[in-house]
This record gives C-alpha cells, sequence and structure tokens, in this order.
C-alpha cells in the first residue's frame, strides 16, 4: 500500500519558498537554526586545504581560496548541513581571475587607471565576472580603494592612485562591471570594496603599520571613495588591517557602523580581511582571548570574519558565559542569510560550469578589451621626437633588460606565480602573455633586425650579461631596455625602504648610456620608481607599470606608431624618495617651497601624460560666475562635438557650474587627450588643499580638429571639510583649472564666486 502525499505546505519549510519575502525567509531559517550554525555563517574559511570535512563539522558560511571541481564538492557537502545553507565562495580576482589557469588577467589597477576611461574600467570588470562566475565563484575581493601615500609601501600598485575623486569614480566602475545586472545576475560576482579605511597610511612605507589619520583627515580624503562606493551599490565591504587612534580597523564602531552603515545607509555585509579577529589577540594585542576579540568585532559591526578558525569557539564561550546576548550573532547572520537569498543561492547554488568556463576564458572579445586595456594605460613620460620609431632608419633594435621577456612580472602581483599562490599551484600559460620582447619581433617592419640580451638580474648585482648586452648594442641603431621591478620587492608584507631600481638596473642602463646609442626606457613596474640620471636623459620613456598579458603587444604599437599614446599618470613619480609623500594635492603653509638639498617637485606630476601629438587649450568658460547655494538643475545630455564628463544615471543635483574649454589637435596624429578639472578653494575656514580633481573627460580629436569640452561640477565639488569634521561649502571665491594636467603650468584659470 502506498504512502499517503503529505501536504507540501507542511513539509517544505517557509525559508525555501521563493515567493515569500526576503524578510519573511530571514525570520523563518534564523528560528530554526541553532547557536553553533548561526556563528558558523559568520564564518569565511580558508578551503585550500583538500580536506573540507570543515564544512560539515563547523558549517561555514563561506569560503574561499577554492578552485574548479572542488567548488562542486564544497557545495554538495553544504548541501547535506541540517537546513542545507548555501555556501557563498569568494576568491581574489584582483585584476583578472587571478588564479585560474588561462583567464583574462589585466594590467593591474594602478595601470587601469592610467586610462582615466570609466567605460573601460566597467568592461573590465564584467569580463572578470563573466570568467570568475563561471567557475563557481561569487565574489570577489575588489576593487581597491585605498589612497596611495607613500609610495615605498607595496601595495601601491593595487590601488587607482592618489586623488580621491578619480579611485571614486573608477572604483564605482569596476564594481559596476562585477556586480552586472543585480545580486541574481548568474554572470555577476559580489564586488568588496576594501580596505575600509586609511590602510594606505602608513608609517614609512610599512604595510599594515598604525595610520596617523584624524577623523577629519579621514572625512577629508580616505572616506569619499568609501561612499561613492556605497552610492554604486557595493555590497561588500572589507576592513584593513591597521589601527587608527588606537583602534585596530576590526573593532573601530564608529567606522564600521556609524558611519558605513549609520550614516552612509550601506546594507550589504561587512567582512574582516584575513585574521584579522586573530591578530587582535596575537598581533595588536588589545584583547587578552579570542572571546574577548570576538565580542569586540562583533559589537563594532563586523558581518563575516575571514580565516579565523577560533572564532567559532571564542562566539561559543562568549554566549555561553553571558558576556555576548544570542541576539548579537542573530544581526550579523540575518544580514548574511538576506544576501544569500536576494542572490538566489537557495534556489541555485551556482555551481561551477567547467565546459562554460573554457569558452569564457578563451573569448577572443575579452582578449580585444584586455588588449584596449593596455592600450590606454600606456603612459608616455618622455620623449625628444624619437617615437614613434622611423622604419626608414631604423633597422636594428636592441631589446634589452630584466623585464623585456619576462611574463611574470608583466602580468604584476595577483597572478598564478605570485606569492599568494603556493609554487606548485604554477603560473599562467606562457603563450598567454605577450611580452615586450614578443610584441616587438611580432610588429617589427619587415627588413629590421631584432637582438635580445637579458643585461642583468634585479633580484641580485648579477652583472655577467652585461658584456654581451653591450657588444649587442654596438651593431644596433636603437635600444630598447625593459626595466623596473620584481615580484620579490613588491605586494603584501612587501614595503622597500628605497624606490630606486634594484639588482644591477642602474649599471645596466648607465653603461648603455655610454654607448651612445638612443636610449628608449620602458618601465614595467609596480609602482612608481626613481630613475638614474641615465635614465632622465633617455630619448624617450613609457610607462606600462604591469600591464597584463596584453601589454607587450600594446608597448610595441607604441613603439612603431600603430598607438598614439593617451594614459595619464593617476600618481606622481618623484625625483627621490626622500621626497615622500609627493603627491599633488598637498595641504597649504610651510616655511619654503622646497627641500634644502633638493626640490619638492616631482619628476612627472600626477595627471602628466604625453602624445605623439600636441593638443591645444582656449577659451575657457563658465556658465556663470557665480554660484548660490541650492540651485537645482538637470545634468543635460550633451550631443554633438561636446563631449561630457562620463558620470551616473541622469538625476536632479545640487548643480554647480558648467565648466567649458576648447581643445584642438595641433599636430598631425589622431589622438586622444584627458581634460583635468580641478577646483582651488581661496580662503578657508580650516586648511585645505592647494587644489583638488573635480572632473575629467576623455575627448578624441582628428589632426587639425577642435572640439568644446563641458564638463558640469556638482555643488559638493566646492565642499572642504572644516574644523569641526563637517562637509560645507563656503561664500567665497574659488578658481577652475583646466587642462593636461596637474602642474599649475598645464592649468587655463577662471574664478568663481559663491555667494
Amino acid at each position: 500500500m502506498s504512502p499517503t502525499p503529505l501536504d507540501s505546505s507542511i513539509t517544505t519549510p517557509a525559508y525555501r519558498n521563493p515567493t515569500l519575502t526576503v524578510d519573511e525567509r530571514v525570520a523563518d531559517l534564523l528560528g530554526r537554526m541553532t547557536l553553533e550554525q548561526k556563528i558558523g555563517q559568520l564564518m569565511l574559511w580558508d578551503a585550500r586545504s583538500e580536506d573540507l570535512s570543515f564544512i560539515n563539522t563547523r558549517q561555514p558560511g563561506s569560503v574561499l581560496h577554492i578552485l574548479g571541481a572542488k567548488v562542486s564538492r564544497a557545495i554538495d557537502l553544504a548541501g547535506q548541513n541540517h537546513l542545507g545553507i548555501p555556501l557563498l565562495v569568494g576568491e581574489d580576482a584582483i585584476h583578472g581571475h587571478s588564479f585560474w589557469k588561462g583567464a583574462t588577467i589585466f594590467p593591474t589597477q594602478l595601470a587601469l587607471a592610467a586610462s582615466w576611461n570609466i567605460e573601460l574600467l566597467e568592461q573590465v570588470g564584467r569580463v572578470t565576472a563573466e570568467e570568475v562566475s563561471s567557475t563557481g565563484i561569487h565574489w570577489t575581493f575588489s576593487p581597491v580603494l585605498c589612497l596611495s601615500r607613500d609610495l615605498r609601501w607595496g601595495r601601491t600598485g593595487e590601488t587607482f592612485g592618489e586623488d580621491p575623486h578619480l579611485i571614486g569614480e573608477l572604483g564605482a566602475a569596476l564594481i559596476r562591471g562585477y556586480q552586472g545586472l543585480g545580486l541574481d545576475d548568474p554572470t555577476a560576482v559580489l564586488a568588496t570594496v576594501k580596505h575600509y579605511a586609511g590602510y594606505s597610511e602608513t608609517q614609512g612605507g610599512r604595510d599594515s603599520s598604525e595610520a596617523d589619520i584624524s577623523r577629519r583627515k579621514l572625512r577629508s580624503y580616505f572616506l569619499p571613495p568609501f561612499e561613492r562606493a556605497v552610492r554604486a551599490g557595493a555590497m561588500t565591504f572589507m576592513t584593513g588591517y591597521q589601527s587608527i587612534e588606537g583602534l585596530p580597523s576590526t573593532i573601530n564602531r564608529w567606522l564600521l557602523t556609524d558611519v558605513l552603515k549609520n550614516e552612509w545607509g550601506f546594507r550589504g555585509v561587512l567582512v574582516t580581511d584575513w585574521d584579522n579577529v586573530g591578530r587582535l589577540v596575537r598581533e595588536q594585542k588589545v584583547c587578552e582571548t579570542i572571546s574577548d576579540a570576538a565580542i569586540v568585532a562583533l559589537r563594532a559591526g563586523n558581518d563575516i570574519i575571514m580565516t579565523t578558525p577560533q572564532f567559532y569557539e571564542g562566539a561559543l564561550e562568549a554566549v555561553h558565559s553571558g558576556r555576548l546576548a544570542e541576539s548579537e550573532i542573530d544581526a550579523p547572520c540575518a544580514r548574511l542569510l538576506a544576501l544569500k537569498f536576494r542572490m538566489g543561492l537557495f534556489e541555485n547554488p551556482r555551481r561551477p560550469d567547467l565546459d562554460r568556463a573554457a569558452i569564457e576564458v578563451a573569448r577572443p572579445d575579452h582578449r580585444a578589451i584586455n588588449l584596449e586595456a593596455a592600450r590606454q594605460s600606456l603612459v608616455l613620460l618622455q620623449n625628444n621626437g624619437l617615437l614613434p620609431l622611423d622604419s626608414a632608419s631604423v633597422k636594428s633594435i636592441l631589446v634589452v633588460g630584466p623585464n623585456a621577456d619576462d611574463d611574470q612580472q608583466q602580468l604584476g602581483d595577483w597572478s598564478l606565480g605570485s606569492p599568494q599562490h603556493p609554487p606548485e599551484a604554477g603560473k599562467q600559460p606562457r603563450e598567454k602573455t605577450t611580452t615586450v620582447l614578443d610584441g616587438i619581433r611580432a610588429l617589427v617592419p619587415a627588413g629590421c633586425l631584432v637582438s635580445h640580451e637579458r643585461g642583468c638580474s634585479i633580484i641580485d648585482d648579477d652583472l655577467s650579461g652585461l658584456p654581451a648586452a653591450l657588444a649587442a648594442a654596438q651593431t644596433a641603431d636603437v635600444v630598447v631596455a625593459v626595466v623596473g621591478d620584481h615580484l620579490n620587492f613588491i605586494g603584501e608584507t612587501q614595503s622597500t625602504a628605497t624606490l630606486e631600481l634594484q639588482g644591477g638596473q642602474i649599471d645596466l642602463l648607465d653603461a648603455l648610456e655610454k654607448t651612445g646609442k638612443p636610449m628608449i626606457i620602458v618601465l614595467v613596474n609596480s609602482k612608481p620608481l626613481v630613475l638614474p640620471p641615465s635614465a632622465k636623459r633617455a630619448a624617450a620613456i613609457l610607462e606600462g607599470f604591469n600591464p597584463g598579458m596584453e601589454g607587450g603587444r600594446a608597448l610595441a604599437e607604441a613603439l612603431f606608431g600603430q598607438l598614439n599614446p593617451s594614459g595619464k599618470l593617476t600618481i606622481s613619480i618623484p625625483v627621490h624618495v626622500g621626497q615622500q609623500p609627493v603627491f599633488y594635492s598637498q595641504v597649504r603653509g610651510q616655511h619654503g617651497d622646497r627641500y634644502a638639498d633638493l626640490t619638492q617637485i616631482p619628476l612627472f606630476s600626477f595627471g602628466h601624460g604625453l602624445s605623439y601629438t600636441q593638443y591645444r587649450y582656449s577659451n575657457l568658460r563658465l556658465s556663470s560666475p557665480t554660484l548660490t547655494r541650492g540651485q537645482i538643475a538637470i545634468v543635460p545630455v550633451l550631443a554633438g562635438p561636446i563631449v561630457p564628463v562620463l558620470a551616473g544615471p541622469i538625476v536632479p543635483v545640487l548643480a554647480g557650474p558648467e565648466v567649458s574649454v576648447d581643445v584642438e589637435n595641433s599636430g598631425k596624429y589622431a589622438g586622444v587627450e584627458i581634460v583635468q578639472v580641478y577646483v582651488t578653494d581661496v580662503v578657508t575656514s580650516a586648511t585645505w588643499v592647494n587644489k583638488a580633481l573635480k572632473g575629467f573627460a576623455r575627448v578624441h580629436l582628428a589632426p587639425g580638429e577642435k572640439k568644446t569640452v563641458r564638463i558640469e561640477l556638482p555643488w559638493e565639488a566646492f565642499q572642504i571639510v572644516d574644523a569641526e569634521g563637517r562637509s560645507v561649502v563656503e561664500p567665497g571665491e574659488f578658481e577652475i583649472l583646466v587642462g593636461s594636467s596637474s602642474r599649475d603650468s598645464d592649468l587655463l584659470k577662471a574664478t568663481l564666486r559663491v555667494e
């Protein structure tokens, strides 16, 4: 006799019913969970080990560092747990799917930033999400919105540079690309905004050191990019390792709850960085026990605890001893569960589709976007007219230097082969990367010979290759010297005491200069480096940073004139390490305007970048010479030859002026110019910066073409943070500065008065 079927309304729990609201489903599920299951949900577990039994014994809510078929195994194990709560699977997809063999590895953030191209950054995020999501990953720990200050800091190359406004706009674009059409988009991944906040303000460039930042300074410079990320819809934030005013960021309730969640209205989840809770006991020593650390971390506002296995027992003990209420576990657990419901993970846990993954990482359009990103990231720092190379006069080229044919250094940090994964994990397939040497050999004009010598090492003083390099230089018409840095000297925990070229590179450049042959310097480096005099005297300098898999092709195109470089620096390059910090937006007021023994002006300033053509700026004007608080306007859609600044949706805003300037291409090459708008508040109630970037636009110009570029500045572009920590627009005179870089000599000026 067959059993009588049960009523589905009795057998199916409410939290499994997708027709109910998220709040109803969360409430039902929380009511069914044990304390142990709730604590497990708060844990982000390192899954690199082949032993995944912790998924059943601890029932974590999320895992990271897990790839391929192993993800399916983890999802299956989670499904076997009581209640079957799905896993949230994270990975460090930093500039591409970092640790997936064959994935598209883009230029690093600092390189991408040089494009000043919001649409491009959104495309990069979209490509990355499509490749990442196909492998069963739901969550990337990117972008980095740290503000670069001391260039010795090893993670400088992970940033977008030194300017809060530009960081915020580029970060918002990458977030939109990652998160796609919304939380339930199966081709999207959650973006993680990090490191919140002030992590980059180091002492002596040392990673994770105490950050001496007041709350006013945080609000002035470090917090605005993160607030912009909230408005862009970022669903996860990550804390930093550092402490501020005696409080590690992980237990700074003012920062995590008062500002992020209450003031800005952030409704996503907040995750600690790697073992931040454990560090409260082990390193920073502000907590005696892991239970103490669990209590203060939860009360500060953290929702997910990354890779602190002891948190499980610590939180249990805290509740059982009465020092922590179970409701204080319920609140972050509810936030995470709500996120999982909104992502649709209970209905579709988003397993890896390895067949789809193989297609995604091999897509020609992904490679094409990567090449375009590399092209737009190149910055022509210096050129005496040698570039582009004349194929009629250049019949032999020596490509020399330790980074000329080193695919690993070209990809940079956060890629297979970098320190974040063990050596046995291997590296990206060599054939996926076009090195500088590969690119030159592929594009060299017929009849031009290319020779190659390494010349020296970066990681030691070995100069055994120097004689061969000098001999080859004697027979070459042009020397292309590819120098920079090495993974040994960059990245997390890898700060440097100096910024000089390491190993035998200075000796190599000095010796090559003495041959008298024209020398082009190509920089493949994670961050700005101090250049020796022989490099400064070179015929040309091209900055590539870590230009990704297509970087060599793009650099070769620039050398041979197939590409007119358009990138602009988003970070200042110093003359000497002693100039640190050398960022452009310095607070006004000091005795003198230089060091007694050295200039304070950088070698190459923020916003600098040359072209093979010339651009002339003229006729700067404002829509009105005065501005009254509270004026409301709709940002217009501009057409024809007018190029609007790239921004978000068209909405009513507190309007500032419309800035207009004419830009003419007076040279013989077509090109893209990046127009920059800076604001100076002439007299302020509290000390403030000399100038601050507030708008920008990319404009394409044919030879002889002139266009009017118009950029709307919102009311907020005129704000300062006063001595009380309030964001205010003060009446008085403002200068609107428009031009090709942050240097005063490159800027036109107009005056605006705020009534």
